[in-house]
């Protein structure tokens, strides 16, 4: 299996952003315009870019149609994009704008038969699901939902077995306690995945620091790695994380 590298752009009022830990009112500012950003990680050999509308991911109303086309019509990157995907009709949109893949998350934790049918209708290789988690009380993981300022009702687990019987092939996962921190991935969750779904295609999200990091994630049976602080606070290049 061949190991991706995604560079990442969350967007908010049309800058780019990081939050910590998924908190909007700890949110920090990038200068670098979202498109120069995405065309500096295409100059520097990226293939891929996870690309994040985060007022849609609260809200709903994907708005980054116009930055998504100037991008696809670059014809380096290959993006797969979401925020506030609530209808097929939004992931037909995007899939025409010329979206590799669309990635839904909260509608995959409250409506989990709709999105499934979804991998049959579009194919799934045409579409992601976020399952961003936080670990209870109760030891269990629970999926977090609208910009993750909810929570669902049905495990982390659970979900995770339904999609794989419904035929998913890529999964992204964050340890929302782990995101924007550069505290390094949560390895031990990305083992849980891999045992609850040992097919699916699983990209590590949250907490990458560094190229160890990187091939730590690889080395676990990760398919993939969002990268998105380490790259824009010069923790890790491009370049580094592309080696891997």
């Amino acid at each position: 299996m061949s190991f991706t590298i995604y560079p990442a752009i969350d967007v908010r009022c049309g800058r780019v952003v990081r939050l910590h830990q998924g908190d909007y009112a700890r949110e920090t500012r990038y200068p670098e315009d979202p498109y120069a950003l995405a065309m500096r990680y295409a100059d520097a050999g990226a293939n891929w870019l996870h690309l994040v509308d985060l007022d849609a991911a609260r809200e709903g109303g994907y708005k980054l149609q116009p930055l998504l086309q100037r991008i696809v019509e670059d014809g380096r990157l290959r993006v797969q994009t979401g925020g506030g995907i609530r209808s097929a009709s939004d992931v037909e949109a995007l899939l025409e704008l010329g979206a590799h893949r669309v990635v839904v998350g909260s509608l995959a934790v409250e409506l989990r038969e709709r999105v499934a049918s979804w991998l049959a209708r579009y194919g799934c290789d045409r579409v992601t699901v976020a399952l961003d988690a936080r670990c209870g009380t109760d030891g269990r993981w629970w999926p977090a939902t609208r910009g993750w300022t909810g929570t669902g009702q049905a495990t982390l687990g659970e979900l995770v077995r339904f999609y794989s019987r419904s035929g998913l092939r890529h999964l992204l996962c964050t340890d929302i306690a782990r995101d924007g921190t550069l505290a390094g991935p949560n390895l031990a969750l990305y083992a849980l995945l891999r045992e609850w779904a040992p097919k699916i295609e699983l990209q590590a999200s949250g907490g990458a620091r560094n190229v160890v990091d990187v091939e730590a994630a690889r080395d676990a049976g990760c398919a993939g790695i969002v990268l998105g602080k380490s790259l824009l606070d010069g923790e890790l290049t491009l370049a580094e994380a592309l080696a891997c």
